[in-house]
């Protein structure tokens, strides 16, 4: 229907469509291709390139390094029919090397990747925040860089980079997968900063990120079918352990067993034809990718690869700085000792040991102010001071002035806001955590109860906000629970997106309190001018909020309580007060 398109591929959107969901099916396997003798290999990859536009299910990689092309495809027979298509339309007679798995990598802990680029007249800055993903979510990228600290033009670069290129692990080379990457803060100079200058930063800060991180090899799962004679499921019990895998009890069908489960697809690729060898053609083996899982041997995957990621020139870790008009090269490990910019982001900071003060006097106020001094004092560092309403002495205004200000105040004197990232107080609570490792919906349940006796003592209006980013058609709910308001998000928003909007609408008339003890956001609240409570400190406040309910309700009880005794009249006895 439309001619003259290039660099297009199917499921792409055109003009305002948004481009369809990536395909079930990836590649697990990859092999090199041998082109025949006297071949331009860059005229042949473009030649292998158009067949992977007309197939999603087929990735056609070029190794810059090695200058081979490698070809990642599903199976063996999916090979057959390529070199038979590729002889056909382009006349190349090719052949293939010995089939290897796909891995990926991904990092278990949340780390702050910094990149500098500064040689003679240039210049960049970029501190990036990685995070590991669910698993087969991908790579996403996002912003929270104030733009008084960096320019939208020069965010917007920043992710552009992000988003051109497949950034290699650390541990073996293998693509980085189920990462989420947000850029938190970066410098550029007036005058020496071009955008190739962004490019190297964000690449070396990704890369430095991933040496920091402590990485996790991924290697593709199937989830398969296996049906054999009865008299053979204590072989296929056997060999299903010996390859790692993990299934479920057999369940006999006739004179048959199935077995279900998954397993590595480095162990089961051929397994089809044992199958058919020892059940003399009975038996039946089906099997699906179910999707990317730790390696169930890496460190023999890692010790093959070889893979040195000090030596990779193509991938630098290190940051290049600038002295006495010359650039030096400082190692990756030392690159924040140089860096020019401090993000804001702290790791394994101890959480505060202050009292946490509840009704009377501040409301809680005077403890949450302290714990923030050291997170105030950071932001103010980064992104300038933080103007926090009615906390600071004005000049004389005049009587019109006054009044107007007058009314702010009284419209400002209303009820306390307390918002609640629910899902983060859960997993950050041992016994809330321990709950929900069983039964999600009762941890749920069980903290909807204690903020309702919360809040029927502290009489402040509580959000309690739960994530349901990843729900398929999701779309947001606020019920009321007694005396709280629930909220679930939306489909592809997050709690902690949900309440930075809600913290700076409800912020402008009302005082307002977060609960929660993720890094970022609490950053970004701060800078809203709200008060953050971390999940320790709450967790301590809630527990002194329940002892002096107590505390009343045994005062009530004893106030309460009539003592009867018996006094005798001559008509009989009479109840005395």
């Amino acid at each position: 229907a439309v001619t003259g398109l290039s660099h297009t591929k199917p499921g792409e959107g055109l003009g305002f469509e948004a481009a369809s969901e990536q395909p079930v099916l990836e590649p697990v396997l990859s092999c090199r291709v041998f082109l025949p003798p006297g071949t331009d290999a860059h005229r042949a990859l473009r030649q292998l390139e158009e067949l992977e536009e007309e197939d999603p299910q087929l990735h056609i990689v070029w190794n810059e390094q090695l200058r081979e092309i490698h070809l990642q495809m599903m199976g063996e027979v999916q090979l057959e029919i390529l070199k038979r298509v590729i002889a056909e339309r382009f006349g190349m007679d090719v052949t293939f090397g010995a089939g290897g798995i796909v891995y990926r990598e991904t990092i278990r802990k949340a780390v702050e990747g910094v990149g500098h680029f500064e040689p003679l007249r240039h210049y960049a800055e970029v501190h990036l925040l990685l995070e590991p993903g669910p698993r087969g979510s991908g790579m996403q990228y996002d912003t929270a860089c104030s733009e008084d600290v960096l320019d939208k033009n020069w965010q917007r670069l920043i992710l552009t980079h992000l988003e051109e290129r497949t950034h290699p692990g650390v541990l073996t080379g293998a693509p980085v997968t189920d990462l989420k990457i947000t850029l938190v803060a970066g410098r550029a100079h007036p005058k020496h900063t071009e955008g190739g200058d962004f490019r190297q930063a964000t690449y070396r800060a990704v890369r430095q990120g991933l040496k920091k991180a402590e990485s996790v090899l991924l290697e593709p799962y199937y989830s398969f079918r296996l049906e054999v004679p009865s008299e053979n499921v204590g072989r296929a019990m056997s060999d299903l352990q010996r390859m790692s895998a993990k299934f479920d009890p057999p369940e006999t069908q006739g004179e048959f067993a199935v077995l279900t489960g998954s397993g590595p697809v480095s162990e089961l690729r051929e397994y089809q034809l044992e199958v058919a060898a020892y059940t003399q053609g009975q038996g039946h083996f089906s099997c699906t990718l179910k999707g990317y899982e730790p390696c169930h041997d890496a460190e023999r995957v890692i010790e093959e690869a070889g893979y040195d990621s000090e030596r990779d020139t193509f991938n630098p870790a290190d940051s290049v700085f600038c002295s006495h008009g010359a650039g030096f090269v400082v190692k990756w490990n030392e690159v924040e000792r140089y860096m020019h910019v401090d993000s804001g982001l702290r790791w394994k900071e101890p959480e505060p040991e202050e009292p946490v003060k509840t009704r009377g006097g501040s409301a809680g106020y005077g403890g949450t102010l302290a714990e923030d001094d050291e997170l105030r004092a950071v932001f103010e560092k980064t992104y300038g001071p933080v103007k926090r309403r009615e906390m600071y002495r004005r000049p004389e205004a005049s009587g019109e002035e006054r009044e107007e200000r007058s009314a702010k105040r009284e419209q400002r004197t209303g009820p306390e806001y307390l918002l609640v990232d629910g899902y983060n107080l859960i997993f950050a609570w041992d016994d809330l955590k321990k709950l929900a490792e069983t039964n999600v919906d009762a941890a749920r349940q069980k903290l909807m109860d204690e903020l309702c006796n919360y809040q029927g003592y502290q009489k402040c209006e509580v959000i309690l906000v739960f994530d349901a980013y990843r729900v398929p058609r999701g779309v947001r709910e606020v019920m009321k629970y007694h005396n709280i308001h629930v909220v679930y998000t939306k489909e592809a928003e997050t709690a902690d997106a949900y309440i930075e909007k809600a913290t700076y609408e409800i912020g402008k008339h009302h005082r307002v309190r977060v609960a929660t003890s993720d890094n970022l956001e609490q950053l970004i609240i701060l800078g809203h001018g709200a008060l953050r409570v971390s999940a320790a400190a709450f967790r301590e406040e809630l527990e002194q909020v329940k002892r002096q309910i107590q505390q009343i309700a045994e005062e009530n009880r004893a106030k309460t309580h009539l003592k009867f005794t018996p006094t005798m009249k001559e008509d009989g006895p009479t109840q005395g007060r």
